[in-house]
């Protein structure tokens, strides 16, 4: 069982996952502070404010709305600042790997085509 533990937490898709969160949480504060010292003054300059009060009973609405406008907001930043710029430079690196000529084949692949039309030339004398 420990070494299927172990085959288990060495898969690629696990290391791959958790070195995301780890730097997915560090990216998070990046986007905590670009939207702390951008995004929320900019917004008080046009008249926004992002904290909002509401209250109905009990319940304070208000902080629901704003961690909804916070996560659109880090969103709004992770899209523009990465997912596009990101996208933008996948399609260029994929359109230069179209435009090159392929690869020559390995010289051993070169040596077995030659045997092969040899022995095909000789079997049809």
């Amino acid at each position: 069982m420990l070494s299927e533990f172990q085959k288990f937490v060495l898969k690629g898709n696990v290391v791959d996952l958790s070195t995301g969160v780890i730097i997915g949480a560090a990216f998070g504060e990046i986007v905590k502070a670009f939207s702390t010292g951008i995004v929320s003054p900019l917004l008080s300059l046009l008249g926004g404010k992002p904290d909002v009060s509401l209250k109905v009973g009990i319940f304070d609405l208000g902080v629901v709305i704003s961690s909804v406008l916070g996560f659109l907001i880090t969103a709004a930043v992770v899209f523009f600042v990465i997912i596009k710029p990101t996208n933008k430079l996948m399609a260029l690196v994929t359109a230069k790997e179209a435009a090159a000529p392929p690869a020559a084949p390995p010289a051993s692949e070169i040596l077995l085509t030659e045997i092969r039309d040899l022995l095909k030339a000789q079997s049809n004398h």
